[in-house]
């Protein structure tokens, strides 16, 4: 039985030790916000206070928190087998778990290379690329163009294609280097608070065609882009921009990666962003909600032409030189097929679509409250963009973030945007609850 709220409260470990990631080590010991339980749609903290989930953890419990069918199915499968090598080894929960993720993604891709998380699943997409155009008799096929403010991960991979200073400027010695980048789409300018994609700036995909007039097709690998940019504040594609970017990309040979890490499993209304947009890569990474976070573990879907290609040589010899102790763990996948049974048992990709249209109305009913410059949504996830204050940037949207966790509610906050992505069981109340949450910080916070 776990531990009640009152027996929490004395559970205060050593700050001191541990250096965390992605945070303001010294803001946050000086003021911890310790997590302690999870249920549902809540965390508890080591106060006993509950606090409403409004990001699904970092957007992967999209099952909701403490679901009985993974723990019981980790427990069971580590008591049988808790570990099994996966070079020149395999074991039957990775096989299976690939055949039912098969079965959920885009037309032809049929092939899965497991990782263990989203950053190792964007280095393996890079890879694949090489190799693809290798074995295919174009190894001049090296370089790759992201696009500005992508969020591939922090391999030296994944921050050389993604396109947030903060994550590059730190190593930009060290960077992959024939590496360009496409413009970002966000226009607050022209398309502010839009319900659903923009419908301006499709246009910006024509600067593919003016890289590969610079560069040369020949010389280009592949094309890396989020169909949602989720880390950047919920920057959505306009409308017809993924769809323009495919056809550039098939005209010249170029392979076309989408990076679903976040978007992947339900969170914009269908199984893939590429599902729900109508249009199909070459390969998707992904990671995050494939078990509902509860273990490590991505997933890498590539389309059987790629894989195939890379099948050539005598058959003894190793094909694809890459891979990761951990890859498709077998605790790890058997909380993935449990997961995927939660999804379909609970048709919870169609509860995110189905759900849609409240969730806009409501974070949109936000509209119009003091320093709101944009509101950004599709399926189940918004983004808030705030004016920053005169302390500097990220100062207001940390300080709403930080009013809504001692109100209860967790967001995320990325610079002056607050971002909500709640788990797929949310329901409208709840919803109610965390929209009403920001609009108390913002108009508390000024």
């Amino acid at each position: 039985m776990a531990d009640s709220p009152n027996n929490l409260a004395h559970e205060h470990p050593s700050l001191e030790h541990y250096w965390m990631p992605f945070t303001a080590n010294r803001q946050f010991k000086a003021s911890p916000r310790l997590l302690a339980q999870a249920e549902g749609m809540y965390y508890t903290d080591i106060n006993g206070n509950k606090v409403l989930d409004s990001t699904a953890g970092l957007w992967c419990c999209n099952a909701g928190h403490g679901r009985r069918e993974i723990s019981e199915a980790v427990s069971k499968q580590i008591r049988e087998m808790d570990y099994a090598p996966s070079f020149q080894m395999g074991h039957p929960i990775a096989f299976e778990l690939a055949e039912r993720l098969t079965e959920l993604s885009p037309e032809g891709l049929n092939k899965v290379f497991f990782t263990n998380s989203g950053s190792e699943s964007v280095d393996t997409a890079l890879k694949m690329a090489l190799c693809y155009h290798r074995a295919n008799g174009q190894a001049s096929r090296t370089r790759f163009i992201g696009r500005e403010m992508g969020y591939h991960g922090v391999g030296f991979g994944g921050i050389s294609v993604g396109g947030l200073s903060n994550n590059r400027k730190a190593f930009s010695g060290q960077l992959l280097q024939g590496v360009d980048h496409l413009p970002h789409t966000l226009d607050i300018q022209h398309a502010a608070f839009s319900r659903g994609l923009p419908s301006l700036g499709a246009e910006k995909a024509e600067v593919l065609e003016q890289l590969v007039t610079l560069h040369g097709a020949e010389n280009i690998a592949a094309v890396i882009v989020e169909p949602m940019s989720g880390s950047a504040g919920v920057i959505l594609p306009p409308q017809g921009y993924l769809k323009r970017l495919r056809e550039i990309t098939k005209k010249h040979g170029i392979l076309l990666i989408f990076d679903e890490v976040i978007t992947a499993f339900g969170r914009v209304g269908a199984a893939f962003a590429s599902q729900r947009w109508g249009v199909i890569p070459d390969i998707i990474t992904t990671a995050k909600a494939i078990n509902n976070g509860a273990i490590p573990m991505g997933a890498v879907f590539v389309q059987d032409f790629i894989h195939d290609t890379c099948m050539q040589g005598p058959t003894e010899l190793i094909e694809f030189f890459h891979g990761y102790t951990y890859s498709g763990h077998p605790v790890a996948a058997a909380a993935a097929l449990a997961t995927l049974s939660i999804y379909q048992n609970e048709q919870l990709f169609e509860r995110s679509f189905e759900l849609e249209r409240y969730f806009e109305e409501a974070v949109h009913s936000l509209k119009g409250l003091p320093n709101v410059i944009d509101i950004r949504n599709t399926g189940l996830v918004a983004g808030f963009q705030l004016t920053p204050n005169s302390q500097g940037v990220g100062k207001r949207g940390y300080s709403v973030f930080e009013h809504c966790f001692h109100q209860g509610t967790l967001v995320r906050a990325t610079g002056d945007i607050i971002a909500m992505s709640p788990p797929l069981i949310v329901e409208k109340h709840h919803i109610d609850q965390m929209v009403n949450s920001l609009s108390d910080a913002i108009q508390a916070v000024g």
